[in-house]
């Protein structure tokens, strides 16, 4: 088995599981009492976020490559980062890389693509939501992206800093997810909505969506433990 380096705290909540399911993952695929070798740097996801709202994407660059560059020393033979945000420097960590990454946008796209849908709504980090980056591969594939209005891209960005990145979950902000879903199922017509900030399936998921999830965390989840027994 090839071994997983893993950089996780973006945030914890989203750690936790990404851990879980991957090592189980690897024993239920092939079945047998054995638990994959991996390590795990954990970075801060506000000073990451505080890196992303001041556009500093050298100094992101550089304190990301240093938990990859540990991951590396490790003995890892990928890396993958437990978040879609810092995909926004997802091509400059992989320049830097001296091992492959697996990209949770792309690894969501193919996801998509496989489904067949044309039309999705995007849920994220405002960065995620308003920046090209995890657009630009679904566009490239022919799948139209929509996203909330501005007043509702900045309650959806609160409650994700506020509420879910510190593994609180309330009703009635689900309630408001589910209404904004809504909007955009009825006015925009999308097909699925992109759980784009792992996070995010704390609060949504299939059974209380208006529209079917597509789970970007169980998604990149799925292709880790893929690449851990390619």
């Amino acid at each position: 088995m090839r071994k997983l380096g893993l950089v996780g705290g973006m945030g914890p909540e989203s750690t936790i599981p990404y851990y879980h399911d991957i090592v189980y993952g690897v024993q239920k695929k092939i079945g047998q009492k054995v638990f994959p070798s991996l390590t795990i740097e954990s970075v801060d996801v506000f000073h990451v976020l505080k890196l992303c709202g001041y556009k500093d994407y050298d100094g992101m660059t550089e304190y990301l490559m240093s938990a990859i560059n540990n991951l590396i020393c490790s003995g890892a033979d990928f890396v993958a980062l437990s978040a879609n945000t810092p995909h926004i420097i997802f091509d400059r960590l992989q320049a830097k890389s001296s091992v492959p990454m697996i990209s949770i946008v792309e690894s969501a796209c193919s996801e998509a693509q496989r489904i067949g849908y044309k039309k999705i709504g995007l849920l994220g980090t405002e960065f995620t939501m308003k920046e090209e980056f995890f657009k630009a591969p679904f566009i490239k594939s022919g799948i139209e992206i929509m996203i909330p209005s501005l007043p509702e891209m900045d309650y959806v960005n609160e409650k994700i800093s506020s509420e879910l990145e510190l593994g609180i979950v309330k009703k009635e902000t689900l309630l408001s997810f589910q209404e904004i879903i809504e909007r955009m199922k009825q006015n925009d017509e999308i097909e699925a909505i992109v759980l784009g900030c792992t996070e995010l399936p704390l609060l949504l998921n299939d059974k209380v969506s208006p529209v079917p999830c597509i789970d970007t965390m169980k998604i990149h989840i799925d292709a880790l433990v893929n690449e851990i027994l390619r």
